[in-house]
């Protein structure tokens, strides 16, 4: 439920595309996943497309970790099971805290439209000093299915009775 009169606060979120075959002209995925997150108010950080190499992903999501401007990491692509697919491997390279109901929401959520097909998704979440990471498919239709389905509500501060952006100032606590 959104709470209309509670304030909105807009959340940097840095979009990454993960791919060997994908450029700035036919990144598909990412083009939806920055017109639903700038649709819904929020502020694109940066953008960036890196092949399917874990030292590749883990270097680009360590640099913008590191950015005071980023609150927020969403990829697309790589989470499938082939050889090729690293994206959630180099999450766990991250060294963070698994939101391990992420994936499984997602799984749900995509269920109903695809069927047993979505037991081939690795959809994952992390969060890496203070900054949260969200690795879905490649495909338009399921970066649709992870924002409109999670991550709209869940980065929307006024969602309740809780959300991931109410907890940004205590994610480094010790």
């Amino acid at each position: 439920m959104i709470d209309e009169a509670a304030t909105f606060l807009p959340v940097r979120i840095a979009v990454l595309t993960v791919s060997d075959s994908r450029s700035a002209v036919d990144d598909r995925s990412g083009d939806k996943l920055v017109t639903l997150l700038t649709d819904a108010g929020h502020v694109l950080a940066e953008r960036a497309i890196v092949r399917d190499d874990v030292d590749a992903i883990v270097a680009r999501l360590h640099a913008w970790i590191d950015q005071e401007e980023v609150d927020c990491i969403v990829s697309t692509g790589g989470t499938g099971v082939t050889g090729r697919d690293v994206t959630p491997d180099a999450l766990a390279r991250l060294g963070g805290k698994d939101i391990p109901g992420f994936g499984e929401l997602f799984r749900w959520l995509s269920f109903a439209k695809i069927g047993t097909s979505t037991i081939q998704s690795r959809a994952c979440a992390v969060v890496v000093r203070g900054t949260y990471v969200f690795a879905l498919p490649g495909s338009t239709g399921a970066v649709e299915d992870g924002w409109t389905g999670i991550l709209s509500t869940q980065l929307d501060s006024r969602h309740r009775p809780c959300n991931f952006v109410e907890l940004m100032p205590r994610l480094r606590e010790r």
